[in-house]
């Protein structure tokens, strides 16, 4: 008789010792992972220092612009003829043509410049 309908003989398994050392392949990948890891840490971390100094530079800009905004405020202030005679009489001591100046001279005689 053949033995084409025969089953072959079963081979005994070889026990396998995985978990004991990682695998050529773990070691490549993980090879990798940390070169990449390595090449990845430098441009995050200048992104991150830009990222807060830019938030920084906006914090700056907009107290900049709100300073300019009071600024502008006293310019146009400054601008109305009214104001301009106010300080002129209290910080020059100015008066008008035909007015007289009275200038109190204090106790100890000491002169005090006005507080403008």
């Amino acid at each position: 008789m053949s033995r084409a309908g025969a089953a072959a003989p079963a081979r005994p398994i070889a026990p396998t010792r995985r978990g004991t050392r990682p695998s050529t392949r773990a070691a490549i990948l993980l090879f990798v992972v940390f070169v990449i890891a390595m090449f990845a840490i430098a441009p995050v971390r200048a992104w991150l220092d830009e990222r807060g100094r830019l938030r920084e530079l906006e914090r700056r800009a907009a107290r900049l612009e709100a300073e300019n905004a009071e600024l502008e405020a006293r310019v146009d202030d400054l601008r109305d003829p009214r104001t301009l005679e106010r300080l002129a009489r209290a910080c020059l001591g100015m008066v008008a043509p035909g007015e007289v100046a009275i200038v109190p001279v204090p106790p100890d005689g000491a002169s005090r410049p006005p507080a403008c």
